[in-house]
């Protein structure tokens, strides 16, 4: 039921931090974006559970999940960018 829930906190999370972050380099389409929040919510889950903020099978709340999805979406801007650059 973690994983479970942590998919549907990151699909919420991945659709508010496209509208905290609209730009060019972000990605555009609804099924990517919620793709990168679901990762979001995950990078978010484990990084707090290796800083000690979340017990071993705690997920992430919304708040970091929206943080992790807004990491995400900064690092896949950047990739992104580099591409059609090239």
């Amino acid at each position: 039921m973690g994983i479970l829930w942590t998919i549907i906190i990151g699909f919420i999370a991945g659709v508010i931090a496209k509208f905290l972050m609209p730009g060019d380099n972000e990605p555009s389409g609804f099924i990517l974006t919620t793709i990168l929040g679901i990762v979001g919510a995950f990078v978010a889950t484990y990084l707090g559970q290796a800083l000690g903020w979340y017990r071993p099978g705690e997920g992430a709340g919304l708040i970091g999940a929206v943080v992790g999805a807004i990491i995400v979406l900064l690092v896949y801007g950047m990739i992104a960018g580099r591409r059609r650059t090239i």
